[in-house]
């Protein structure tokens, strides 16, 4: 199956449960927010700036007392003022006498009849406490306008948003304490495979390490999920079914590496339809072809969402990105989204493509160039550890050096910025 066709399936089944299946809600401090998804819009009670205020240190004056200013000194262009007040960020300063100007702190509200703020930079003081103006000034200048950021009564965060430190900043700055989230989906994950060994345990022949239920438990915890580790599965079937029925009773997504191929060895497509039933499974990508979708049936007639990554790790990392992350999306109630791709030029040459989409492991270089990683091969971990991204390289098409490519950065594959729908359908 084309990878555009799966997302489009991903999509269309994910949120058509979801309307029938709301996410469950709770109510967090917004101190306390961070990673988590909005379930509500946010909308400002209080304009933002709350009143004018100055951009900087410096003076608060009205330009047209500087014009009628005598300017004794040949380097005050600007004028002459005489001091009447100071102000500090918190102080309400008092309406501001004709022909003076108000010393002032950033932050400051800007005081009544005052139409300008100078840098004090730009000023000197003269021997009898008189400030010089060394520049002409222009009427507005300095000045944060009241709402200028935001309006009372305008939304600023929209439902389904992932809160980010800036989000949460602005969130803090209507004055919320508390905000309205979805609870994290639960996801557990399972590695299969008889030869997979943890690290630290001796390495007997024919075993290897398992890298997987690392590189997956991390990139779980980056999405905000809730992670499970639901350990290594032998290849038996009937060890695979019990693990997959008592994954599916506690968890909203099961995501499995390994053990989804064709071989004899491969129980898990078996125990998928024994346990509930497959939407579809291989793709046409590289890395990545054998992949599962499909769902596991609960005690009490509802499921469990399932998703099936190859075992070499490097396909597995990628079918995370590119099909576990925007479900997962779905199911913290972000809505359904996909990565957006840039267009960088390819520093490298790729002239024998494959008949499947791939996805090659690069990073940028130092001249703003893709480099390439010279081993590409599902199984070399260390490609995407060097990388940064991956280059989408359409079926059967060959890159030159200096030909523009779609790139895929991991920042962007595991946080895409937009949504393409609410949980509820809605546009974004």
């Amino acid at each position: 199956m084309p990878l555009d066709e799966a997302w489009t399936r991903l999509e269309t089944e994910l949120l058509a449960w979801r309307m029938s299946h709301p996410a469950a809600v709770t109510n967090v401090d917004s101190f306390d927010a961070l990673g988590r998804v909005l379930a509500e819009d946010v909308v400002s009670p209080v304009d933002v700036p709350p009143l004018d205020n100055s951009a900087m240190d410096g003076y608060a004056l009205r330009a047209s007392d500087l014009a009628s200013s005598p300017a004794p000194d040949p380097a005050a262009s600007g004028g002459v003022l005489r001091l009447s007040q100071r102000i500090a960020a918190g102080d309400v300063g008092q309406a501001l006498v004709a022909g003076t100007c108000a010393r002032i702190f950033t932050g400051a509200p800007v005081p009544a009849g005052a139409d300008t703020v100078v840098m004090q930079e730009q000023t000197k003081t003269t021997p009898d406490g008189e400030i010089c103006f060394l520049n002409a000034v222009m009427p507005g200048q300095n000045i944060r306008r009241r709402g200028e950021d935001i309006r009372a009564g305008q939304t600023v965060l929209r439902r389904g948003t992932r809160l980010e430190s800036a989000a949460l900043g602005v969130a803090a700055s209507v004055g919320r304490d508390r905000l309205t989230v979805y609870q994290p989906p639960r996801v557990a994950v399972l590695t299969t495979g008889s030869e997979l060994v943890m690290p630290g345990q001796p390495l007997p022949p024919g075993a290897i390490y398992n890298s997987n239920r690392h590189t997956l438990r991390g990139l779980v915890q980056a999405t905000g999920a809730q992670h499970r580790d639901l350990g290594c599965v032998p290849d038996h079937l009937a060890a695979t079914r019990a693990a997959l029925r008592e994954a599916a009773n506690d968890h909203d997504l099961i995501v499995t590496s390994g053990g989804v191929s064709v071989g004899e060895e491969d129980h898990l497509r078996q125990a998928v339809m024994a346990e509930g039933g497959l939407t579809f499974w291989a793709l046409g990508i590289k890395p990545g072809k054998p992949f599962v979708f499909g769902w596991l049936n609960r005690p009490d007639g509802s499921r469990a969402w399932y998703m099936g990554l190859p075992g070499n790790p490097v396909a597995s990392y990628v079918t995370f990105m590119l099909l576990v992350r925007p479900v997962i999306g779905v199911l913290a109630g972000e809505g359904w989204r996909l990565p957006r791709p840039v267009s960088l030029r390819a520093g490298f040459a790729w002239p024998r493509p494959d008949k499947r989409r791939e996805f090659l492991r690069a990073r940028i270089a130092a001249d703003g160039a893709l480099a390439l990683h010279p081993h590409q091969g599902s199984g070399v971990l260390s490609s995407a550890a060097w990388g940064d991204g991956v280059v989408d390289v359409p079926p059967g098409q060959a890159i030159q050096p200096g030909d523009m490519v779609r790139y895929l950065s991991y920042a962007e594959l595991l946080r895409p910025a937009e949504a393409a729908s609410q949980p509820d359908g809605d546009p974004a």
